[in-house]
């Protein structure tokens, strides 16, 4: 399985990001998916996760990024507005076999990068 993040960049603080994550297998097929971020020196966070039914957000993302599935393009998506500088990561996309949004994943993208400047 390979997933495949697009959509980040530089973008100033308010502004707005949508991250992007391309699979080769159905989306659906993963009974949960989510996006990471990473910051040099600190633990990995899961930022949102999404699986039929159920969503989790980290709550310094809840009310500003959206995460969604499109089933006609195979595609997650990761909708960030209001960006703050502490949003500044590298994400990632993330399939699980499981049913637990904030448990173990087990495929996993190569990121993208997202920086806000202030």
């Amino acid at each position: 399985v390979q997933l495949v993040e697009s959509g980040g960049g530089l973008v100033q603080a308010g502004g707005s990001l949508r991250l992007s994550c391309a699979a080769s297998a159905s989306i659906f097929s993963f009974n949960a998916m989510g996006w990471y971020r990473q910051v040099p020196g600190k633990e990995r966070e899961l930022v949102a996760a999404i699986r039929s039914g159920s969503t989790y957000y980290a709550d310094s993302v809840k009310g500003r990024f959206t995460i969604s599935r499109d089933k006609a393009e195979n595609t997650l998506y990761l909708q960030m507005n209001s960006l703050k500088p502490e949003d500044t990561a590298m994400y990632y996309c993330a399939a699980s076999r499981t049913y637990d949004l904030t448990g173990e994943y087990d495929y996993w993208g190569q990121g993208t990068q997202v920086t806000v400047s202030s």
